[in-house]
């Protein structure tokens, strides 16, 4: 019989791709997963291939969402007692933490991001300091980290130097190798084009991601299109740079187009369809700068190249793998010049290295990672 692990993240479970992921390898290695999240105002149904619970806060954010969280959290894990428990970012580490020592089960910590730099904490001197100084009261002691990307597991390690699990583990969220590039050619489901009213003769651009909140390169992707009359840019997600890039829908005249957050598969589908994948994060927050999007992946997969702004982590993917262009600066003028660079080479260039880049960035060469964390904390 499966040993049960608790999945802990502070969403709704429904789009967070890394962590279905991490609880396939999980079950692979014996483990049956419990996801933990939580029931927003606009959470559609939960489908997922394991168990799951969605708890109900009392805020959507804030300090009473964050005071609820941890609270809750802590309570579920106490009554339905795990063999293990994997937290997912240091929002739900203090609860995780708590309970694997009042239970003696193994902890594993996963870092999505470098969480005391992130944007919504640039500014908010009180609210990072209370992150670090739980993260601080924490870290030091998990024999088991995971990050994102090596300048992360970097800073991490140069942080807390002393730390029992030493330099964090370092798992990159790619997609699954994909069956879709095929000797060269992307298999897609559905006219996308013809469903968003894009020309066939007209470039078409997307920028995804599930938070494009502040600072996240969508005001620049959309000045782009003032000089371009022939582009279209469809946004996908949510977040506050999306709620303004839907508020200037109308002055675009249907070349710019803004969707919600949709399942993975048609997401994939929905990306395939573009001409070129953007990727424009902005350097002026830590965690930004540090960053390894999983857009950048997702691109690569559905055989796009990707137009970058100059995060080091995303320009050292471009370049060694030639999938695309990395602005010089982050001005709409800069991006729309790497983008005409791009465009300058044929689609099938294009789907032939992207099928290259993804015979070794894909999720099955990054998840034996995955059996070494287990193995430091002990739950192997």
């Amino acid at each position: 019989m499966k040993r049960r692990i608790a999945v802990l993240v502070s969403n709704d479970l429904n789009h967070d791709q890394r962590v279905l992921k991490t609880c396939a390898t999980l079950q692979t290695h014996g483990w049956s997963p419990n996801l933990i999240g939580r029931l927003q105002n606009d959470s559609k149904p939960l489908f997922i291939p394991y168990s799951g619970n969605r708890l109900r806060l009392i805020a959507e954010r804030g300090f009473l969402f964050y005071a609820h969280l941890q609270l809750a959290y802590f309570f579920e894990l106490l009554r339905n007692r795990h063999e293990a428990i994997w937290s997912n970012d240091l929002d739900t580490l203090l609860p995780a933490f708590l309970v694997s020592k009042l239970h003696r089960v193994p902890l594993i910590y996963d870092s999505h991001e470098f969480f005391t730099e992130a944007a919504g904490l640039t500014g908010r001197p009180f609210q990072r300091w209370v992150w670090l100084t739980l993260e601080r009261a924490i870290f030091p002691s998990l024999t088991s980290v995971i990050t994102v990307n090596a300048s992360i597991a970097e800073a991490y390690h140069a942080r807390y130097p002393l730390a029992r699990g030493g330099k964090p583990l370092v798992v990159r969220n790619m997609p699954r190798k994909s069956v879709d590039l095929n000797h060269g050619k992307v298999v897609l489901e559905g006219d996308w084009r013809t469903q968003l009213n894009i020309p066939v003769d007209a470039t078409f651009l997307i920028l995804q991601g599930a938070f494009l909140d502040k600072d996240r390169g969508v005001k620049q992707a959309v000045a782009c299109l003032e000089n371009e009359p022939s582009w279209y840019l469809v946004i996908v997600g949510g977040g506050e740079e999306w709620h303004w890039a839907n508020s200037q829908v109308p002055e675009f005249n249907g070349r710019l187009i803004c969707l919600p957050k949709m399942p993975f598969e048609e997401l994939r589908n929905l990306t395939g369809s573009a001409d070129v994948g953007l990727s424009l994060d902005q350097g002026v927050h830590g965690n930004y700068w540090m960053s390894l999007p999983n857009k950048l992946f997702d691109y690569i997969h559905a055989g796009i190249p990707v137009v970058a702004s100059a995060m080091p982590e995303v320009s050292q993917i471009i370049q060694h793998y030639e999938v695309g262009e990395v602005a010089q600066t982050s001005t709409p003028q800069a991006i729309a010049a790497a983008v005409v660079q791009v465009l300058s080479k044929t689609k099938e260039h294009w789907i032939a290295q992207c099928a290259s880049a993804s015979d070794e960035l894909n999720w099955e060469q990054e998840e034996n990672q995955i059996v070494l964390a287990l193995r430091q904390a002990k739950a192997l």
